[in-house]
């Protein structure tokens, strides 16, 4: 994984209330077990009509999207399924970084483990990111904070170990291989 400390980027605002996981990638993209590819069917049912052509209404689909990292989505966001292909589908599109008022625990979860930072803010700093589309946000890792349209800063929670983590690049097993050495001595003694 990619450490995380800093992201800067501008903000894309898909609005929907209880974004799903098969609504992140319909389950017909799941028949693959690496995550390469498929941040190509991100949204897949929104950002394509029937015939496969992206559908210029579509957020994601319009010149002002490219290159942003960070999304800012409606409340309850990752629902659903247990699926590690959503997180699997945003990071591959290059998304580092989701905002919501409320994430699932098991999107959470799965997130965290693959380089993606869920953000979780109180409504009046969320409802200030939705209503400002493109905004160039910047999110401090260290200090667990966002700079919201206006000029102020909101806090966010996460977990210590989940911090620690993305920002040394690492997954749960990678964490685990640098203590090898404490492990090894550990097991000596017993």
């Amino acid at each position: 994984m990619e450490p995380i400390r800093v992201i800067e980027s501008r903000t894309v605002v898909i609005p929907r209330e209880n974004v799903d996981t098969d609504q992140i990638i319909p389950g017909r993209f799941l028949k693959v077990t690496d995550k390469k590819g498929l941040g190509k069917a991100l949204f897949s049912d929104w950002r394509y009509d029937a015939d496969g052509r992206p559908r210029a209404d579509f957020v994601l689909n319009t010149p002002a999207a490219q290159g942003c990292t960070v999304l800012v989505a409606g409340d309850n966001f990752g629902c659903g399924s247990s699926r590690e292909h959503a997180p699997w589908a945003l990071v591959d599109y290059g998304i580092k970084a989701v905002i919501s008022t409320r994430v699932a625990d098991i999107f959470r979860s799965n997130s965290l483990k693959n380089g993606l930072l869920p953000i979780v803010l109180e409504p009046a700093a969320h409802a200030s990111l939705i209503a400002a589309p493109g905004f160039e946000i910047r999110i401090d890792l260290e200090r667990q904070t966002v700079t919201l349209p206006g000029g102020g800063t909101a806090k966010f929670p996460i977990e210590t170990f989940s911090r620690y983590c993305l920002m040394n690049g690492v997954d749960e097993l990678g964490f685990l291989l640098t203590q090898a050495d404490a492990i090894a001595a550990f097991e000596s003694k017993v």
